[in-house]
Order: structure tokens, then C-alpha cells, then sequence
């Protein structure tokens, strides 16, 4: 067996996209209409897909999982995403945790959760 990526559920893939190309540098590998695989293991998936093979809704900010990329220049994304962005829902802005890791944790405009970490 072998795992392939994570998958998240977005109300509009290429709108997704374009977050997650801006913001992150993710390419797009395939687009098969409401399903898209980027680079890095990132799928997106439609919310009306999704519901539909679920038969349940989906829970926007569910706060159970998170996306997690690490960035040297944390205060330069920051200001990137608050430019590009300038609606971004945070959880912290920024902060420092005790072992010394700069974070950051906001949701992406579909509400699902990223975390930005300076590396460990």
C-alpha cells in the first residue's frame, strides 16, 4: 500500500488553486473538473462531490486536522498572505513556542486549517 497525499474539501478547485499556488508554490498535476491533485500530496475535492459520496455535509473549521508547511522567512509570508489575502480568518498570528518554533495557524478561504512554521 502506499500513501499518496491529503485530500480537502474546497467549494471551488480553481479558486483553491490559486490559494494554494500563491501562497505555497503548489503546481497543478491534474484537474479532472471538481477534482484537483496539486504537487506536495494536496488533493482538492468539491464540496458537492464530496457530499454527495459522503451523504453528509461537510464541517467547515472543524479544527480536527491541519495542512502543515514550514517557511524560513515566516514574517515575509505573513505579509504576503495579509497582501494577497486580506480577509484570512487567524487563529494566532504569530507566535513563539517554547522550544523556539515561530508558527503561525489560519484557515485558507474554504476553512480548512494551516499551520506555518519556521523549521524545526
Amino acid at each position: 500500500m502506499k500513501f499518496k497525499g491529503t485530500l480537502i474539501v474546497v467549494s471551488d478547485c480553481r479558486d483553491a488553486f490559486r490559494f494554494y499556488n500563491s501562497m505555497f508554490g503548489l503546481s497543478l498535476l491534474k484537474d479532472n473538473d471538481g477534482n484537483m491533485e496539486l504537487s506536495n500530496g494536496i488533493y482538492l475535492q468539491e464540496v458537492s462531490y464530496w457530499e454527495r459520496f459522503l451523504g453528509r455535509s461537510v464541517k467547515e473549521k472543524s479544527n480536527s486536522t491541519e495542512l502543515y508547511f514550514e517557511e524560513e522567512d515566516i514574517e515575509g509570508f505573513l505579509l504576503k498572505l495579509e497582501r494577497l489575502y486580506p480577509e484570512t480568518e487567524f487563529v494566532n498570528r504569530l507566535l513563539t513556542h517554547s522550544w523556539g518554533q515561530k508558527v503561525t495557524r489560519f484557515y485558507d478561504p474554504d476553512g480548512n486549517l494551516i499551520e506555518v512554521g519556521t523549521p524545526l
